[in-house]
């Protein structure tokens, strides 16, 4: 399970296993857990929250948001290396 950032006190990680799921990451506070909240990534560049398991409050929430997109780049290159693959399935 690739740690990418943490940010806030919040960890943003792959799980290793993700089934060809399309691009997300998981972020939580503390120790990962299959629980966390869940954002998918999108073709164009932003995220879509599929789910807040990790509780992380709205204004908390929407600066990690801000923060993934940010990224985008960088995650989807990572997410490539780690699940060695050439192309990416987006959410949409």
């Amino acid at each position: 399970m690739p740690n990418l950032f943490t940010v806030c006190g919040y960890k943003i990680y792959f799980w290793s296993n993700e089934n060809d799921e399309p691009l997300h990451v998981h972020v939580s506070k503390g120790k990962p857990s299959p629980s966390a909240t869940k954002i998918w990534l999108t073709s164009g560049g932003g995220g879509i929250l599929a789910h807040n398991g990790s509780r992380i409050p709205e204004k908390e929430l929407q600066t990690l948001m801000e923060f993934i997109s940010a990224q985008f780049f960088l995650i989807c290159l990572k997410w490539k290396e780690h699940f060695a693959v050439d192309s990416i399935r987006f959410y949409c």
